[in-house]
C-alpha cells in the first residue's frame, strides 16, 4: 500500500474530525517553551502515535542559545477590593504573560497597569503575550474589561515557578527503503491558541500515523518541538544527522478559511518547493508561493546558512495576516475541519510526489515507439481522454534521458504529476522505461 492507497481509502471528513477531536482535547493546555504543559500535549499526542520523548536540562549550550529554565504554572489571578476574580488564569491561560515570574502582592490600579496587556482595536479578545528571556510578569485581558478596572487596590498573584529543568521535544521515527529523510517540524509550544499551531500539531500527528501504514522510500522524521529553542536545540544535538533530510515542511497555522500559503526553502529551487507548489497550482484552489525570509517559524533555523536545509513552511494564512493572530479569538471556532481535511489531502499529496519522483531512461529513444500495438492507449485507468493519455506518455518518453524528474515532466508538460506518473507506470509495464539508478 502507498499514499495513492491512503488517498483514496480514507475518508476527508473523518480524519479531519479526529483532529479537531485532537486539537478540542490539546485546547485547554497551558503550553509553553519548556514545562509539564508540554508533556502534557506530548501525553496526547501519544495516543495516536509511539513518540520518543526528550529531555534536555536547563543550562544545556546549544549554539548560541542557552537551554532556558523550566517554567510551571498553576494559578494566577487578579481580585479587586471585594476579594472577587476579575483576571482568571483558570478561565483562560491566555490571561497571564507566559513564563511569568511568581507574584503575591497588592497594588492600587496604577501600578496593576504597568504589567496589564490589552488590544485596543480588539476590544473582546485577550492578546498572547511572551516573556520567556527576561524575567517579568504580567497579565492579558479584554479592552473592553480593562476600561472597566476602578481605582482600588488589588491583590495579585501568580503562582509559577521558574527553576532548572528541562526542555521536552518529541520525535517519531519511520523507517523507510532508504536512509535518507524527510523533516516534517511543527512548533507545540503555544497555550489555547488553535491555527496556531494546534492545527499543525493535528496534522501532524495523524499524517505519521497513516504513513506508518504503508510501505515507504524515504524514511520520515516528526518534531514536535518548543518554537525557536526546540529547533535550535534539536538542530545542535543532530547536527550530525541533518545530512540525511532531503526535503522537509514546517506545519502551522493550517485550519482557517484562508487560501493555502507557502514559503520557500532558502535555496528557493528545491525539490520540496517544487513538490509544494505543483500541488497548490493543480489544486484547482486559490493559493500563494511566497520566497523565503529570514522570520517566521522554525524554517527560518532549519534554512540558516550552516544548515541551508531544504525546508519550507507550508500554512493557510500566514502568521499575524489574519486577525485572530496570537489572541483569544485564535479558538476552537475559528479552526474548521474542511480546512484542516484540504490541508492534509495536500500534505498527503506533496508527500506522494516525493516519494514517487524518479528519472527514467527511455528504452526506445530513436524515434517513438509503436503505443499502439501495445494497448497503451487504454492502459491507464481513471482517464477518458485518450488524447491527454497520450500525451503524457510521449511527455514521459521524451524526456525520460536520465536528467528529467517526473516532476520536471510534469511541470515542463502543464500537465498533473499523477498523470505523468501513471503514464510512467504503464511504460514501465511494458519495458519502454527504466528507472535511472540512484
Amino acid at each position: 500500500m502507498n499514499i495513492t492507497d491512503i488517498k483514496e481509502r480514507l475518508n476527508p471528513n473523518e480524519v479531519s474530525q479526529e483532529m479537531y477531536q485532537l486539537i478540542s482535547e490539546l485546547y485547554p493546555i497551558c503550553r509553553s517553551i519548556t514545562g509539564n504543559g508540554f508533556r502534557e500535549t506530548l501525553h496526547w499526542i501519544k495516543k495516536h502515535i509511539e513518540l520518543t520523548q526528550h529531555e534536555v536540562p536547563t543550562g544545556t549550550q546549544v549554539f548560541d542559545w542557552t537551554v532556558p529554565k523550566e517554567w510551571n504554572i498553576k494559578d494566577a489571578y487578579v481580585k479587586n477590593s471585594k476579594g472577587e476574580r476579575i483576571i482568571d488564569f483558570n478561565k483562560s491561560n491566555l490571561h497571564v504573560v507566559n513564563y511569568s515570574v511568581p507574584v503575591k502582592q497588592k497594588m492600587l490600579l496604577e501600578e496593576l497597569k504597568k504589567h496589564l496587556f490589552t488590544l485596543s482595536d480588539r476590544p473582546d479578545w485577550i492578546p498572547y503575550r511572551t516573556s520567556y528571556y527576561k524575567e517579568s510578569w504580567g497579565f492579558c485581558l479584554s479592552h473592553k474589561q480593562f476600561l472597566e478596572l476602578q481605582d482600588e487596590e488589588y491583590e495579585v498573584c501568580i503562582d509559577s515557578s521558574l527553576e532548572d529543568g528541562h526542555l521536552t521535544y518529541g520525535e517519531y521515527y519511520l523507517k523507510g527503503e532508504k536512509p535518507d529523510e524527510v523533516l516534517i517540524s511543527c512548533h507545540a509550544c503555544h497555550p489555547s491558541l488553535c491555527n496556531d499551531n494546534l492545527s499543525g500539531i493535528a496534522i501532524a500527528t495523524f499524517l505519521a500515523k497513516y504513513l506508518s501504514q504503508i510501505n515507504l522510500s524515504y524514511s520520515y522524521r516528526f518534531i514536535f518541538i518548543p518554537g525557536t529553542i526546540g529547533s535550535i536545540t534539536w538542530l545542535c544535538l543532530n547536527e550530525n544527522q541533518v545530512h540525511k533530510i532531503k526535503h522537509g515542511l514546517v506545519l502551522t497555522c493550517l485550519g482557517d478559511p484562508g487560501k493555502s500559503t507557502y514559503k520557500k526553502s532558502r535555496r528557493g529551487d528545491a525539490e520540496i518547493d517544487k513538490a509544494v507548489t505543483h500541488v497548490l497550482k493543480h489544486s484547482g484552489k486559490d493559493s500563494e508561493i511566497i520566497d523565503f525570509f529570514p522570520y517566521g517559524y522554525d524554517e527560518r533555523q532549519f534554512c540558516s546558512p550552516g544548515f541551508n536545509l531544504p525546508v519550507g513552511c507550508f500554512m493557510r494564512t500566514p502568521h499575524n495576516c489574519y486577525p485572530e493572530y496570537h489572541t483569544s479569538a485564535d479558538n476552537l471556532d475559528l479552526v474548521q475541519t474542511e480546512y484542516l481535511a484540504d490541508s492534509f489531502s495536500k500534505c498527503l499529496s506533496v508527500l506522494h510526489i516525493l516519494e514517487n519522483n524518479k528519472k527514467y531512461l527511455n528504452q526506445n529513444p530513436k524515434c517513438e515507439p509503436q503505443l499502439g500495438k501495445r494497448g497503451l492507449y487504454g492502459a491507464i485507468g481513471g482517464q477518458t481522454d485518450t488524447k491527454m493519455r497520450e500525451m503524457a506518455m510521449l511527455w514521459v518518453l521524451n524526456l525520460s534521458d536520465g536528467n528529467h524528474s517526473l516532476l520536471d515532466i510534469a511541470d515542463r508538460s502543464g500537465m498533473s504529476f499523477d498523470s505523468i506518473n501513471k503514464a510512467a507506470d504503464a511504460l514501465l509495464k511494458h519495458d519502454l522505461l527504466q528507472e535511472k539508478p540512484e
